[in-house]
């Protein structure tokens, strides 16, 4: 339901109220925990358009004031700035639509043709994966990583906590391609690189929309490779799930037990059967990436171009900066916002 539906939202939040009052309410927890996570996501909706119509009545009341005072005047740039910040902000969260768009993410990214030139780029996307969050007030937690044979990252997969994290990190998912100036190539040449970014959803606990049987499914341990750590290579505590009928692998190993890791480990399983079942209609049961395509020329979603020139452009949108420093340091609004317009 679009935000900007602020009466329907309103009637909907009535209706929770009358079903969360009602006796018996929680002898239901899991429909219970259902409602009351609505009930939460629509009060945040409300407050926050509440908030902004606050905003606008207080511009109008400035705009008043500074047609009789000069000093009042001199406010309005700025005041008209964060306005116009607000409804952007509003705007863009009104996008969010889908199901699981208020969800928690996993991010896996995954070095693709280019060797150690890859690997330093993953290195580089986690970096700016992270700023991102870090300015988005989200909370990042490393799951799993691993380090390239003499630089950077072969892969690393992290969760991403926060409001609407699934919802704007969505937008991120696909090819992303590096055209550089080599550092590790001693005569100076160009290169280009590629690396991967799958996005997923992450259900919360009570979420039964997908069941995983026993049998459906392999459980693996292994010796955990952190950096430090008193079960690092001494108690199999990390977990590799491999999910029979799609391929799908996923592994954790940062948590403090097997038990934690496993739990982890089936919930981000469980998010991409979930993508699975939701594309069943558009896509191939054997297309297990969805969105993503061959790590190579061509399959893109966005290329990031140090040299000849600076430019970072997104190729489903056309959105693009010569600001590229700006970019590896996690401004990507612009591109999410793009993208969840047009999509």
């Amino acid at each position: 339901m679009n935000p900007f539906k602020v009466a329907e939202l309103a009637e909907e939040k009535k209706q929770l109220e009358e079903e969360m009052g009602k006796e018996g309410f929680w002898d239901d927890v899991e429909n219970a925990n259902k409602i009351n996570q609505r009930m939460k996501s629509i009060s945040g909706k409300l407050d926050k358009y509440q908030k902004l119509e606050s905003q606008c009545e207080d511009f109008e009341v400035l705009m008043d004031m500074g047609e009789e005072d000069e000093d009042m005047a001199n406010e309005v740039p700025e005041a008209f700035e964060a306005l116009n910040k607000a409804v952007e902000a509003f705007h863009l969260a009104a996008l969010l639509t889908g199901p699981y768009d208020s969800y928690n993410a996993v991010l896996s990214l995954h070095a693709g043709a280019g060797g150690t030139e890859a690997q330093d780029w993953v290195s580089m996307l986690y970096r700016m994966y992270v700023r991102y969050c870090e300015r988005s007030g989200y909370t990042v937690k490393e799951l799993d990583l691993l380090d390239g044979e003499e630089a950077g990252i072969k892969s690393v997969t992290f969760e991403v906590q926060g409001e609407n994290a699934y919802g704007y990190l969505k937008a991120e998912k696909g090819v992303h391609r590096l055209v550089r100036i080599s550092p590790f190539d001693s005569s100076g040449r160009r290169h280009t690189s590629f690396a991967s970014l799958d996005v997923t959803p992450i259900l919360t606990e009570d979420d039964n929309s997908i069941e995983i049987k026993p049998e459906d499914i392999r459980i693996d341990t292994y010796r955990s490779g952190g950096a430090g750590g008193q079960n690092v290579n001494k108690v199999s505590s990390a977990i590799r799930i491999t999910h029979f009928a799609t391929g799908i692998v996923v592994q954790c190993q940062n948590e403090r037990s097997q038990l934690q890791n496993k739990e982890v480990a089936m919930r981000i399983l469980k998010g991409k059967l979930l993508e699975i079942k939701e594309r069943e209609r558009m896509e191939k049961m054997a297309d297990i990436k969805g969105e993503l395509k061959k790590i190579e020329w061509g399959s893109q979603i966005r290329s990031y171009v140090f040299q000849p020139y600076t430019m970072v452009k997104d190729h489903r949108t056309g959105c693009e900066t010569g600001n590229i420093q700006a970019v590896m340091d996690g401004e990507l609004d612009e591109f999410i916002h793009q993208y969840l317009i047009k999509m």
